[in-house]
């Protein structure tokens, strides 16, 4: 007789015993099982590997930061599909300029274990040991738009900071015909990158005898703010008869230049949308147009180009052209905002 849990059966009046134990059953279960995890094991380790780069403007609102965070993805993209990577973004910046949350940030995303960092430094003194701290923990940092020289970052992109105050006033003292009263719009005094400008502006002012800087104008690097301390000045100072704009805050609003066309003329650094409109209007006949998408797209291909390939860029300073814009080119110039903001 059959055991417990053994079936007989009759084939060919020939009797033929077939198992059905119940151990057997968990045997085929747990080879199955096994098949499975292998399978699995497999496609995970066929998935391409994450890799975080953590980048941390100066501001949210301000469009030159929404710019270069597009760029920042758009390069994350290009390379990961380049290197078998999948390369993410982590947007740590703070809604306005605050470098103590700046510092914070950088800290968090060594902790949350990024591979590489892009800052642009709202003030170089307060993140220098936050940009130290990172790279003694293994994490590369490269700095865009604002740097801070005296920290271990291996890179700074952007443009060259003295060459820009120069060409901003070279280009206003050609629209004054090199004479007249000047008055320089200069953002966050702390702003390492903004010093190194206004600095330029001054130099080249020497140049023209005709022309005299009234004085150097900083405020909250808000459109808002920008724009009440141009009119505030205006109003103190009636004789003012250039603005050379180091940084194009106030031309984010509409309005925020309340002379005639031609009267008081303008010459300012950045070219985004809003701006354009006040070279079509004729109050600003020359913008310097920074590569805004560039400081988070070259700042990533740097980052990648020395964590995988190993790579370390020539120089620490790769300098990033400034692009005049006029009211002949225009028109052409704004497409590159169709891919350069944010979809």
């Amino acid at each position: 007789m059959p055991g417990p849990g053994i079936e007989s059966i009759r084939v060919n009046s020939c009797p033929f015993v077939v198992n059905f134990c119940p151990i057997n059953l968990m045997k085929k279960l747990l080879l199955t099982l096994a098949a499975g995890l292998t399978v699995g094991a497999a496609l995970a380790s066929a998935a391409p590997r994450i890799m975080t780069i953590g980048v941390v403007a100066k501001s949210q609102g301000n469009p030159v930061f929404q710019a270069a965070r597009v760029g920042a993805q758009d390069a994350a993209k290009e390379l990961s599909a380049k290197h078998g990577l999948d390369i993410r973004i982590d947007w740590r910046t703070p809604n306005e300029e605050d470098a103590q949350k700046q510092a914070e940030a950088i800290e968090q995303l060594v902790l949350a274990g990024a591979e590489g960092l892009a800052v642009s430094c709202s003030d170089a003194n307060k993140l220098t040991d936050a940009i130290n701290r990172a790279v003694d923990n293994g994490v590369p940092v490269a700095t865009f738009d604002s740097d801070a020289p005296a920290s271990k970052r291996f890179v700074t992109y952007g443009v060259d900071d003295h060459s820009c105050g120069v060409q901003t006033m070279a280009e206003l003292a050609k629209a004054m015909h090199g004479k007249g009263v000047v008055a320089i719009l200069a953002g966050n005094p702390n702003a390492p990158n903004l010093q190194q400008r206004v600095q330029g502006a001054r130099d080249e002012a020497k140049k023209y005898p005709g022309i005299t800087i009234r004085d150097v104008y900083y405020h909250k690097e808000t459109p808002q703010d920008a724009a009440a301390k141009v009119e505030q000045v205006m109003q103190a100072n009636p004789d003012i008869t250039g603005w050379a704009m180091i940084g194009g805050w106030p031309l984010f609003t509409e309005n925020a230049l309340k002379w005639q066309p031609g009267t008081v003329q303008c010459v300012a650094v950045d070219a985004l949308p809003a701006q354009l409109a006040y070279i079509r209007s004729g109050h600003v006949p020359v913008l310097l147009a920074q590569q805004c998408y560039e400081w988070g797209h070259r700042s990533v291909e740097l980052l990648i180009e020395k964590i995988v390939e190993k790579k370390n860029p020539p120089a620490v300073k790769e300098v990033s052209a400034l692009v005049p814009v006029t009211k002949a080119t225009v028109d052409e110039f704004a497409k590159n905002w169709v891919k350069w903001l944010p979809r």
